[in-house]
């Protein structure tokens, strides 16, 4: 739940579930209700879940009920490579696992999405600095004994880059690391699954898949490949691809400018949209898909030099396959910068935001932590969601996300800045005696200033400490000082302390 600390301020509470949802509280009933609400109800699948049911004769030319097409779909999401482009956030974890709207991490993205639309059975690959993405999973994704929430069959598994006898190197790609599992995919356990989306790690947006799947099934497509809606200003910054009067894509184009980026403007009312397509006439590659299983096995097989799914299996397999394009037509970003991050974490902020975590037809999960609410005392905080476990002390804070556990003092100043937040507490004895060894305690120092910040976990922000890029220093590593500058955006790191009186 979340609560009006102040003006437009958003503190959440640990115990407010329906807001901030774990996925072992919820997932029984939204895995059921969605069922419900899509297909007819299957008395036998039910009675294995131990709901009573009255049984009903089905017709003779009945659809399959959503619990069969589900159970023959299977999620792939993709951990992603080593997340140059987001260090210093992940120099000790992986992309996934970065946190995000001060209390969850990106992976809870794509697997609530996955919960929220049936799919039970997901893998997750990985491959560098995997330990807390792996914990997290472990903590947060339990489907218990033998999946027995979803019927015995859904499971969530990760599985880690590794070396055997036949493949010898690290995932080289996208389509490498789907390869190097290709046998697990044939395997008797997943016999049933005809169908396999691939996911990306570190996207924000909610969708349902199976709409995504029954577009693919419906058109009778080989591969279907979801899309977004650009105008001429976005559109360079991503693949675009052309379609033909049926949605079947005939050209791709990796970040096209000039007279090539005119060149793939399509008629996007060809995806369902109204007239107002003729302001967005590019449809660019959100890098998710959708594959028949015995097709992707066969295009993994057949181009072993090949690494990437998106420049160059899916290109050459629309010359003789069928390629279908899946229009999405709400919000959506690529977390794959340190300025996107920024961007998209201050996002949410906004009233209304673009994108709410705790959406009740949509919830995003996340590990269950068991955190007190947060205290706010003589503070002014404007546009800011303040996590659970926080303690704010007569501080201003505008347009801000301050993660769990986080430690605000007196006569801070925050605009425009994500503080992470602590894994734990230091209790007042240890915060006495550090301050008088000389020491910082976790936190933001009294006096201090932060502006165009983000403030990864456990920091230690001495007093009157000024965080402002004074010299409006665009790029700089400064790492033996505990901190880099990206984008303009000064990024303190994990575990880093900024003594007293410094000025960034």
């Amino acid at each position: 739940m979340q609560a009006t600390t102040s003006s437009r301020a958003v503190a959440s509470p640990a115990s407010a579930a329906p807001r901030c949802a774990t996925f072992k509280q919820t997932v029984r009933g939204v895995a059921v209700a969605q069922r419900k609400a899509r297909s007819t109800v299957n008395p036998a699948g039910l009675r294995q879940q131990g709901l009573a049911v009255q049984a009903t004769a089905a017709p003779a030319n009945a659809e399959p009920t959503t619990r069969s097409q589900t159970n023959s779909v299977l999620a792939v999401i993709l951990g992603g490579g080593a997340g140059t482009r987001l260090y210093p956030l992940t120099k000790n974890r992986a992309k996934p696992a970065v946190p995000i709207g001060g209390a969850y991490r990106l992976i809870d993205v794509p697997m609530s999405n996955c919960i929220n639309s049936g799919i039970s059975k997901i893998y997750i690959l990985t491959q560098f600095n995997s330990t807390s993405l792996n914990r997290h999973l472990a903590r947060t994704y339990n489907f218990g004994a033998s999946g027995v929430r979803f019927g015995g069959e859904g499971f969530v598994e990760v599985l880690a880059a590794t070396q055997t006898p036949t493949d010898k190197e690290w995932f080289q790609g996208t389509a490498d690391a789907v390869r190097q599992y290709a046998w697990l995919f044939r395997d008797i356990k997943n016999r049933n699954v005809e169908d396999i989306v691939i996911l990306s790690g570190d996207h924000l947006y909610r969708m349902d898949y199976m709409k995504f799947v029954d577009h693919h099934r419906a058109t009778g497509a080989d591969i279907t490949i979801g899309c977004l809606p650009c105008d001429s200003t976005r559109a360079s910054d991503f693949g675009l691809m052309k379609i033909d009067s049926e949605g079947r894509i005939t050209e791709f184009a990796e970040k096209p400018k000039g007279e090539a980026l005119e060149k793939m403007a399509v008629d996007t009312t060809v995806l369902g949209l109204s007239e107002a397509a003729k302001k967005t006439p590019y449809i660019a590659s959100m890098g998710i898909y959708v594959f028949k299983k015995s097709l992707m096995l066969d295009l993994l097989d057949a181009n072993k030099g090949s690494h990437d799914f998106g420049g160059e299996i899916i290109p050459k397999a629309a010359k003789d396959n069928k390629v279908m394009a899946y229009l999405f037509n709400g919000y959506w970003e690529d977390i794959g910068t340190i300025e996107s991050f920024f961007n998209a974490n201050l996002a949410l902020t906004h009233n209304p935001p673009n994108f709410q975590f705790h959406d009740p037809q949509g919830p995003i999960y996340t590990s269950p932590r068991f955190l007190p609410p947060a205290k706010v005392i003589k503070s002014q905080l404007t546009d800011t969601i303040v996590s659970h476990g926080s303690y704010l002390q007569e501080c201003t804070v505008n347009h801000a996300i301050i993660g769990l556990r986080s430690r605000i003092n007196k006569d801070v100043t925050i605009q425009d800045a994500m503080i992470m937040g602590c894994d734990y507490y230091e209790s007042d004895a240890q915060r006495e005696a550090l301050i008088k060894a000389g020491g910082v305690p976790m936190g933001i120092g009294t006096g201090s200033t932060l502006r165009n910040a983000i403030i990864d976990k456990n920091a230690r922000i001495g007093d009157n400490v000024q965080i402002i890029n004074k010299e409006g220093v665009q790029e700089a590593a400064r790492e033996d000082e505990g901190y880099f500058i990206r984008s303009g955006i000064v990024v303190v790191l994990r575990n880093q302390t900024i003594p007293s009186g410094t000025i960034i």
